[in-house]
């Protein structure tokens, strides 16, 4: 792993345990305490989020399928996963935050914490076998060739489907992310990538994997490309 990679990864362990946790908590919960901008991010990820049900929920023999949830922050999938009933759920984020925060939610609602175990740990080191794995709006903190590559890593821990999303590349966001304006706030210590699609699903098909469905899903500062792999 070189150097340079290892630094990134660093420097988002450290923003999402600390000024990145507490501004990303806000916008992933039901508080005020945001701006426009950030508003509008939690409207296009619950879109992403209600789209993921949509297709999940129709799964035959749900409950007795094996999920992931990889990068789950503060559980804005995790929780409706577990409402659907599933029992074998295993969710992990780089961050120790949002694992603690992912538990306390889980806890107030009173779902059953023993159907699903917690894993702090990034992507890389994400280990297991599933029917499911989902990886949600975290490939904007990797550049082209690595979330490649990790696209492989995920397609090898399903047996059944992958589901991803990410800042799809185009000339609209390439002025935004020269601006600064896909990350919310005056703090901004983290990269924010965009993809290219024709790679994402490149990836997948080396492993097996083909497209089942995709979508764009927008709000004003919010642009997630939604793609439902399933393998051969």
């Amino acid at each position: 792993m070189s150097s340079k990679k290892i630094l990134e990864k660093s420097e988002v362990r450290e923003y999402f345990n600390g000024t990145g946790f507490d501004r990303w908590n806000r916008i992933y919960s039901k508080s005020e305490e945001i701006n426009t901008v950030q508003k509008n991010i939690r409207k296009g990820h619950q879109k992403t989020v209600d789209d993921v049900v949509s297709y999940i929920k129709n799964y035959p023999e749900l409950t007795k399928k094996s999920f992931c949830d990889a990068g789950c922050g503060v559980g804005s999938l995790a929780i409706p996963l577990l409402r659907l009933g599933i029992k074998d759920l295993q969710v992990s984020d780089i961050s120790s935050e949002m694992i603690k925060e992912t538990k306390r939610r889980v806890n107030e609602l009173g779902l059953n914490q023993r159907k699903i175990k917690f894993e702090t740990c990034d992507l890389e080191q994400l280990r297991g076998l599933f029917d499911v794995v989902i990886c949600l709006d975290v490939f904007i903190h990797y550049p082209q060739p690595v979330a490649e590559e990790m696209v492989k890593h995920l397609c090898d821990l399903s047996q059944e489907k992958l589901i991803v999303s990410f800042a799809p590349y185009t000339p609209v966001l390439a002025v935004l992310k020269n601006i600064g304006k896909l990350f919310p706030g005056p703090s901004k210590t983290t990269r924010a990538y965009t993809l290219r699609e024709k790679g994402i699903i490149n990836a997948a098909k080396e492993k097996g994997f083909t497209v089942v469905r995709n979508k764009l899903n927008q709000a004003p500062f919010y642009f997630s490309k939604l793609i439902e792999f399933e393998k051969n």
